[in-house]
């Protein structure tokens, strides 16, 4: 009987969402009317920050030449995104994959100093891979980004809302292709299952109640509870 009413009391919700008043632009904000989606990044946008595939500045990596032990070693990616190894030279590692960068240095081994190189990269710790977690949250600040980070993990990785946070009042800021982009969304409703809990990208940077980020909304939604769908918009 329980499930009935919830399941009821969903489709009276959607019911009047969907009768809600059209959405329309405000100044410096266009409304993506046909994507409740926000873009993925991409690969662009995250040369300076990368995904957790991707190695970035900082980052710790053990690089292994199976049968050369003179050639394994732990490196530190330099602030440039570069490394340095012997017989090697330098080397871009800045956005490259660690199966990417193996297959760089082994063509620089090859032939002229191994015959036949089989290089292994793992990256041992990551500092570039971070979202900002910022606004009405227990403790703000940038937390690990990886391929299973979502919007509810960041938040419970920064010890969820404080006291004052909005769950109705969420954004999520995001370079696309070169454009800034937002997305405001309802963590009551991605608790009930109506939307899906979207993905969080490195260099995302997540704000929780009334916030500039939030006000960049202005009147937009002050009639339209993201209750259904959440709002992607340009940032113009």
């Amino acid at each position: 009987m329980r499930s009935l009413l919830a399941a009821c009391a969903v489709l009276i919700l959607l019911s009047a969402c969907a009768q809600r008043a059209q959405l329309r632009p405000a100044p410096g904000l266009a409304i993506i009317t046909d994507n409740s989606v926000l873009p993925e990044p991409a690969r662009g946008d995250l040369s300076s920050g990368e995904r957790a595939s991707l190695i970035g500045p900082l980052d710790v990596i053990e690089v292994g030449v199976f049968g050369v032990p003179e050639l394994s070693r732990e490196l530190q990616v330099d602030l440039s995104g570069q490394i340095t190894m012997p017989l090697v030279g330098q080397v871009d590692a800045r956005g490259k994959t660690p199966l990417e960068l193996s297959e760089e240095i082994a063509s620089r081994l090859r032939g002229r100093y191994v015959r036949d190189p089989d290089v292994t990269i793992n990256v041992k710790s990551s500092v570039s891979q971070v979202v900002t977690v910022d606004g009405e949250v227990k403790e703000p600040g940038l937390y690990p980004v990886t391929n299973q980070t979502t919007l509810m993990r960041a938040i419970a990785s920064a010890k969820g809302l404080s006291e004052f946070g909005k769950a109705t009042d969420v954004v999520i800021l995001r370079q696309v292709n070169g454009q800034r982009m937002a997305g405001l969304y309802n963590l009551s409703a991605i608790r009930r299952g109506v939307y899906p809990d979207p993905s969080i990208f490195a260099n995302d940077v997540v704000v929780v109640g009334d916030s500039p980020a939030r006000r960049l909304f202005g009147d937009v939604v002050a009639t339209a509870p993201l209750l259904a769908a959440p709002l992607v918009a340009i940032i113009q």
